[in-house]
């Protein structure tokens, strides 16, 4: 039989949520326990920040400036800036074919006293950083298997690993994606959609520089989104239909590239395709709670939204922040009513986050009148009353009203 590994919190996945939990509880000088198995195909650093990675998850992760800051608070900001790009222009073009179109509309950080509204990186390279951070500390024991048996008791939580490895904690947090054993295991429902759409991920090089600017095109379809990388190349969420993005994605990168190049109005010049080609169904999902007893949830466990308007890992560090504070002002004698604190903590910031892109969507594919109007009203007003656009925009990067970076 295998020795008892206690800790004072075990992390059921070490990915991108995980990781930042992991480093934020040791950080508070907890003692911590991440189950996640490793790759089994680790990717190679290239050495080159100014290329892509040609392993691993090529997707990126825009990280506004209140996620950096909480990063650069752990100490792991440092060594993922030489691989991000700065978001300085938020661009948003109506590129729809219909009766009513919105003006183009300009979100400058400046407007907001920010040099950026956040930075650009492959989950590549952020994944690399959070791993090589998670070395340093002493308090986190990284466990290279995946969760069997979980139970969760009035006075403890406990996991059995696939290998038999026996692990006992205070609290159990549950960073191991849309599919999260530890929600089933605490018996947590979810609410669940879909959308008609498929988004078509890629990364791309091209002539002209981007000058730091994210541009979204709005489609019939959904958004076609160009976020800036290192150097002169970019990331792009294009949003379509399911059977038109399997075509695109069967392109060869010659083909895709033209097309791409005429989508975007050629406004960065002529494109090239790096690396694969990727494809995600579009869905949302929310957990009826965030946390229960001695559980909580981060991330995609508790939320999944779709790639629009940069929320993602964003709502999951603001998660983190949550549970983190909330621990380390909490008795361990009390943990055991955690989970429903950080649940209520958390539920009005993850629903307006999750409304506001799920209405956002939906405008676009409607070709309802005055939905039309009204989402090209909303846009032509953003552009022109500085003051709504100014308060747009620092709850977008979660600032507080008057709060200069």
């Amino acid at each position: 039989v295998n020795p008892l590994n206690k800790h004072d919190i075990l992390i059921n996945g070490g990915g991108l949520a995980g990781l930042t939990c992991a480093i934020a509880l040791a950080h508070a000088e907890f003692n911590v326990g991440v189950i996640a198995p490793k790759p089994k195909h680790a990717p190679t650093k290239t050495g080159d920040s100014k290329s892509p990675p040609k392993a691993g998850d090529r997707r990126t992760t825009a990280l506004l400036s209140q996620s950096i800051e909480y990063l650069k608070e752990l100490g792991v900001w440092e060594s993922i800036a030489p691989h991000a790009a700065s978001l300085q222009i938020m661009r948003i073009i109506d590129a729809t074919n219909r009766l009513i179109r919105a003006p183009q509309v300009d979100f400058r950080a400046s407007e907001i006293d920010l040099e950026s509204f956040g930075e650009n990186v492959t989950n590549f390279d952020l994944l690399n950083a959070l791993e090589e951070a998670a070395k340093y500390y002493d308090a986190i024991t990284l466990y290279d298997d995946f969760s069997k048996n979980i139970e969760i008791s009035e006075d403890h939580v406990a996991v059995q690993t696939e290998n038999g490895t026996e692990l006992q904690g205070n609290f159990l947090i549950g960073a191991d994606g849309r599919n999260s054993p530890v929600r089933d295991a605490a018996n947590i429902t979810t609410r669940q959609w879909k959308y008609p759409q498929m988004a078509v991920v890629v990364n791309l090089e091209h002539t002209l520089p981007h000058g730091n600017v994210s541009t979204e095109f709005h489609t019939e379809t959904g958004p076609f989104t160009l976020v800036p990388m290192p150097g002169n190349a970019s990331s792009l969420v294009w949003v379509e239909k399911p059977e038109k993005a399997q075509e695109l994605a069967a392109l060869s990168a010659e083909e895709l590239g033209l097309i791409v190049e005429k989508q975007m109005q050629s406004i960065l010049g002529k494109i090239k395709i790096i690396g694969k080609t990727q494809t995600f169904p579009l869905s949302g999902m929310i957990a009826e709670h965030f946390g229960d007893g001695r559980v909580a949830l981060i991330g995609e466990a508790a939320h999944v939204i779709p790639p629009i308007g940069a929320q993602g890992f964003n709502l999951g560090i603001r998660d983190i922040q949550s549970l983190a504070k909330l621990l380390q002002a909490t008795p361990k004698s009390e943990w055991h009513m955690i989970g429903k604190t950080y649940h209520s903590s958390r539920l009005k910031d993850v629903n307006l986050r999750a409304t506001s892109i799920d209405l956002l969507n939906r405008s676009l594919l409607s070709d309802f009148l005055p939905s039309q109007l009204v989402r090209g009203l909303g846009l032509f007003t953003l552009g022109n009353a500085g003051p709504l656009r100014r308060m747009i925009m620092r709850e977008g990067v979660g600032l507080k009203r008057g709060k200069r970076s």
